[in-house]
């Protein structure tokens, strides 16, 4: 008998009661005495000066992780309150205090790493080499090198507390301005009032009429508190800059480079083969405009269906499907999937007041995650789910490793996530019953490439373009648009009749505050897995187990060496990138060629 799979999640196994869990308010308050704790060994603490200093480091280490875990705990839990439920007030408090506590946690880390960038290089290979520390190797020294680039650690402390009201506050009433807002849109005949989630997801829709009054009820909206979110973006920018000036750093990407542990020559050479090779999706946009009956692909229509049989899945149809390829590729990740399926980790339930998009967050000590979206029964939205679940699968992959080790970089993230989506997009494609169903899920496919090579770039370009105007001073809503337009038909290749000049309001990536540049890493790790998935095609299920070598990897080294140890390709050369993409290519032809020949 089939398991019937929830679409809402189960969150009470973690902490009873939401908001109000008696249960989630004690472990907070335990994180109090462990901080306390950790904040004054931090203060103790005094460079290690020989290998005899070896042991009490790891020490420090442990303690270091355990009341990292506590803090990330709460964390994961209240951030998933606060998507499942926008108007959730309890959950904002909690989220504001959970932010204060990792404050305080990330400061007390900023001094030992300053402590241990004194070292002396010759005690630091000594110290390293102990059988106590030979397991942090990669990440002591990224804590050491990143010490170099910062300020004093007083500094660093002020910048860092000052940070939770002045910087990820910003960003904080961002998902409250947008959790605000509400639109009406007609759909098949009745008139609804919509999240922007909601909304967006009709951009799918197969009414034209219904995806244009979507779109444009949202850029109303978007343009009726633009000057909000021009400030809001304006702030966190000056935040960020002014703090990159005081470290001395001049170029934006500096910091994101760093955090996905990659060269700026292989981001240069990763955009370089994408630019040069954009014609056949300039073509596939063209192709699908004049499918459509238009002289010119509107923004509304960019994820339009091109067919009438584009197959609707149920949640548990979706699930099944999922299972049922996971499986053909091992018995671990299918393993893995049934659990999250059965043990309600996934929320998918379309309702009002859930934030748009959709997430996977991980919960460190009960080793669980939890996977959010909201599920309107594409295939699309099957593969959406299938993404999530790779990101959830990564970190069932690390828990071997000691958590220390398993804070992998953003770009190598979405290589699993990416890959999951491919097994499920892959075997649509081939189990297609006819050839309109083909043309639906083989136009899903290369709406993933424009959306990775086209919407992503000129999210990248508006971005560093941004940056680099607001270093002069505020740049106003209506440059901010421009900026955005241009972007815009740079990005995608001039193939766009028209653009969406509020797209920088309406991108939640855009005013994210933990991780800079949130865009250029998805392309990253969109090209990446396709080199590993030709690799598992190549090799069959016996690749399982290579595979999650590969992730257990990504949180230790950079990611050039990652490549270098497990495809055997220098990603520094365009060479590398122009492969994935030709895969891509492949698909946009087969399309044109499929929909050219439609009887």
């Amino acid at each position: 008998m089939t398991v019937k799979f929830s679409e809402v999640w189960d969150l009470d196994t973690l902490f009873p009661g939401g908001s109000d869990s008696k249960e989630l308010r004690l472990h907070m308050d335990e994180a109090g005495p462990k901080l306390e704790e950790f904040e004054k060994r931090a203060q103790r603490f005094q460079p290690p000066s020989s290998r005899e200093d070896a042991e009490r480091l790891a020490s420090l280490l442990e303690e270091m992780k355990d009341t990292m875990l506590h803090i990330d705990q709460a964390g994961s839990f209240i951030g998933c309150l606060m998507a499942q439920n926008t108007e959730d007030k309890k959950a904002a408090i909690l989220q504001s205090e959970s932010s204060s506590q990792n404050a305080r946690f990330q400061s007390s880390v900023q001094k030992i790493q300053q402590d241990l960038s004194k070292v002396d290089d010759v005690v630091w290979q000594n110290i390293l080499d102990t059988e106590e520390l030979r397991q942090f190797d990669f990440f002591l020294n990224e804590l050491r090198d990143e010490a170099k680039m910062l300020l004093s650690e007083k500094e660093e402390n002020l910048i860092t507390a000052l940070s939770t009201d002045g910087y990820h506050a910003w960003s904080q009433l961002y998902d409250m301005l947008v959790g605000d807002i509400k639109v009406s849109v007609t759909v098949d005949g009745e008139k609804k009032t919509l999240s922007v989630g909601q909304a967006n997801n009709l951009s799918s829709h197969a009414d034209g009429a219904v995806r244009k009054e979507a779109y444009e009820s949202l850029e109303a909206a978007w343009m009726d508190k633009e000057e909000f979110f021009a400030k809001t973006l304006n702030s966190i920018a000056g935040f960020r800059l002014e703090t990159y000036k005081k470290r001395g750093w001049d170029n934006p990407l500096q910091e994101p480079l760093h955090i996905n542990r990659m060269k700026q020559e292989t981001l240069d050479a990763m955009w370089s083969a994408i630019s040069k090779n954009k014609q056949p999706f300039v073509d596939y946009l063209a192709k699908k405009g004049e499918l459509l009956g238009k002289d010119g692909l509107e923004w509304f229509d960019v994820d339009a269906p091109v067919t009438e049989s584009k197959q609707q899945y149920s949640y548990q149809e979706g699930a099944e499907f999922i299972l049922k390829h996971f499986g053909k590729f091992g018995p671990e990740l299918e393993a893995f999937a049934q659990n999250a399926f059965e043990k309600g980790w996934i929320e998918a339930e379309d309702r009002p007041n859930k934030r748009p998009g959709g997430f996977c967050t991980g919960l460190p000590m009960s080793e669980e995650s939890r996977i959010f979206m909201t599920y309107s029964g594409s295939m699309s939205n099957v593969a959406t789910l299938a993404h999530e679940l790779g990101h959830a699968f990564h970190s069932f992959a690390l828990r071997p490793v000691h958590s220390l080790n398993r804070s992998y970089a953003m770009n190598v993230a979405e290589t699993a996530s990416t890959f999951a989506e491919m097994i499920v997009s892959d075997a649509a494609v081939k189990s297609a019953e006819s050839k309109e169903e083909k043309i639906a899920l083989l136009e899903d496919k290369v709406q993933r490439s424009v959306a990775f090579f086209m919407n992503i770039h000129a999210r990248f370009l508006f971005e560093t373009r941004f940056y680099e105007e607001r270093k002069k001073g505020v740049v106003p809503a209506e440059r901010l648009n421009e900026l955005m337009q241009q972007a815009q038909v740079e990005g995608f290749g001039g193939g766009l009749k028209s653009g969406h000049p509020h797209f920088w309001a309406s991108k939640l990536h855009f005013y994210i505050t933990y991780v800079p540049f949130y865009n250029f890493p998805y392309t990253f790790g969109y090209l990446f897995s396709l080199s590993v998935y030709a690799k598992a095609l190549e090799e069959g299920k016996g690749f399982e187990e290579k595979y999650m070598a590969l992730l257990r990897d990504t949180a230790i080294m950079t990611a050039e060496d990652l490549a270098m140890k497990h495809l055997q390709e220098d990603i520094t050369q365009e060479a590398f990138w122009e492969k994935g993409i030709a895969l891509c290519v492949k698909d946009a032809k087969e399309f044109i060629t499929l929909t050219s020949s439609v009887d």
